[in-house]
């Protein structure tokens, strides 16, 4: 390590992740992801990732092959599973070697490259696994007047922004409107919400003019815009990062007819779900991550309520109904 080496750490409630690298702007993603989390002081890690800066790369490591094909943006990823430690490989530009057991992860970036969305998520996902923690694709609001959340799952492109927003209209306080870390107890489930930017789509905007003092006049490819959490704090809450109790697992689907209802869901069909869009699997089957991902999916469709949520014209419907059956 020399003397232009720098570290940061990250406070994931209880698991603290530190990432080192020979310069600051190796690990920009981490801190678009992570920077409200930063902890000023010196702390004892529970993961450790470690970035490299190399034009040597180990491409063909052993192991069984998981994966190998094209990932979303990120294009050809070879994923391979060597027991105890499971390496990503994009040729040419990056190589990710991860150790959940042993706590920690090395990243090693071709020098004209910078670090992928997928890799990203798959170390992140490890430092949470090490500390008992699994990130779901799952929107998370407050109830009005309480502390309890209610969770909202949607595959991308359905709404689940949206709907979290207009929520936040009604007196719902937003934890998150993508991603959500719950960690399973005997106690019970509790979640917390990544402090991570909204992408506001311009469908949003026009279904939900009060945003409108958040919003530029640019809109990137996808026709969205990334807004941050302190902006939006402005016109509706934004809950602090902590854990909280859950009240409900909603559904999130379009209402054929316009109309919005909540209807109740058997556990199975929430949990399949659920797991479809977040629990991976590969050409060597459930890895030891997503099978402990699994089981806190199982925990939380066990405990609490399941419900199908169809939106329809006005999501800000949405609220009274869930106030009301949740109450009742």
């Amino acid at each position: 390590m020399n003397d232009r080496t720098t570290s940061f750490c990250y406070d994931l409630e209880g698991q603290v992740i530190s990432v080192t690298a020979a310069r600051a702007d190796l690990w920009p993603s981490f801190d678009l992801m992570l920077g409200a989390l930063r902890v000023s002081e010196p702390v004892q890690p529970g993961f450790r990732v470690n970035i490299v800066e190399t034009p040597q790369l180990s491409e063909n490591p052993e192991g069984k092959l998981s994966f190998d094909g094209e990932v979303p943006f990120d294009g050809h990823c070879r994923m391979i599973d060597a027991g105890d430690v499971f390496h990503l490989v994009f040729p040419g530009q990056q190589t990710a070697s991860i150790r959940g057991e042993e706590g920690r992860a090395e990243i090693r970036v071709h020098p004209d490259s910078k670090i992928k969305w997928t890799l990203l998520m798959m170390v992140l996902d490890a430092a949470l696994d090490a500390g008992a923690q699994h990130m779901l694709h799952t929107a998370g609001l407050t109830l009005p007047g309480s502390e309890a959340l209610v969770l909202i799952h949607a595959p991308s492109g359905t709404g689940k922004s949206t709907t979290s927003l207009a929520l936040a209209s009604r007196g719902f306080g937003l934890c998150s409107d993508d991603v959500m870390i719950l960690r399973a107890t005997q106690d019970g489930v509790t979640a917390w919400g990544m402090p991570r930017k909204v992408k506001i789509h311009r469908n949003t905007a026009m279904m939900l003019p009060f945003v409108s003092p958040c919003l530029g006049e640019t809109w990137d490819a996808e026709g969205e815009q990334a807004v941050s959490l302190d902006r939006l704090g402005e016109i509706v809450r934004v809950e602090d990062v902590r854990a909280r109790p859950i009240a409900a697992l909603l559904h999130l689907a379009r209402s054929a007819d316009g109309e919005t209802r909540l209807i109740p869901m058997a556990r199975t069909d929430a949990m399949v779900a659920l797991a479809a869009d977040n629990v991976r699997t590969g050409m060597t089957g459930l890895l030891p991550l997503q099978k402990r991902r699994m089981a806190t999916i199982a925990a939380l469709v066990k405990t609490v309520p399941t419900f199908r949520l169809e939106v329809g014209e006005t999501p800000a419907d949405a609220a009274s109904l869930i106030r009301a059956t949740l109450s009742g």
